[in-house]
């Protein structure tokens, strides 16, 4: 890898088992089960337990929600809590579309101005000045990931509905397509050119 961090790719909106063994086998490094019941990719309290079991050992799991009150039921099988609040966690990841106050006490920070939507729109230029692991989420496909990557170096990116047939159902070859895109940024897979940002300029 010639010394080169790979991207942290994080997969979102996971409802059975076998996408997280999808997740596993394409190499990503997080999955995200949503547990507020206002997204079409809900899974109840027993459910989304389940798959964080199924998750647990092979591959670290976010459980997604909009308010720290959501993850309650749930939130001791979890790795990470991904939440559109700030709270007094030490594994918190707060997903926002504004800086965050305190950035170093967060475990992550995605940017998702989306709000869950998976809308793609241009991102701040701030986005690049936040310190510690940032991800950058919402309306990320196999088309743009690759540009996102080289103009801002994130620590990461996240990907949900781009990667589905319809809400909730993933695809394995669009997973693939993904993952493979965020990987290998401007076409290529690091080497000449080295990790910085906006390099090859697509």
């Amino acid at each position: 890898m010639s010394g080169q961090r790979s991207t942290f790719v994080k997969v979102c909106g996971l409802t059975q088992e076998q996408q997280i063994d999808w997740a596993v086998e394409l190499g990503y490094d997080a999955v995200g089960i949503v547990v507020t019941p206002k997204s079409k990719r809900y899974c109840p309290p027993g459910r989304a337990v389940a798959l964080a079991g199924h998750a647990r050992g092979r591959i670290p799991v976010f459980a997604v929600a909009l308010a720290y009150a959501e993850t309650a039921a749930v939130a001791e099988h979890f790795d990470v809590i991904q939440i559109y609040e700030t709270a007094d966690i030490p594994n918190l990841a707060l997903a926002s579309g504004t800086p965050p106050e305190k950035p170093e006490a967060l475990r992550y920070f995605f940017y998702d101005a989306s709000a869950g939507s998976g809308v793609f729109a241009d991102i701040p230029g701030w986005v690049g000045d936040v310190p510690g692991n940032v991800v950058i989420a919402g309306g990320l496909d196999e088309h743009n990931v690759a540009g996102v990557i080289e103009e801002f170096g994130p620590y990461g990116v996240d990907v949900s509905s781009s990667v589905e047939t319809a809400p909730g159902v993933k695809s394995r070859e669009k997973m693939a397509a993904f993952i493979a895109a965020a990987r290998t940024p401007g076409g290529t897979s690091g080497g000449a050119g080295g990790p910085g940002p906006g390099r090859d300029g697509r």
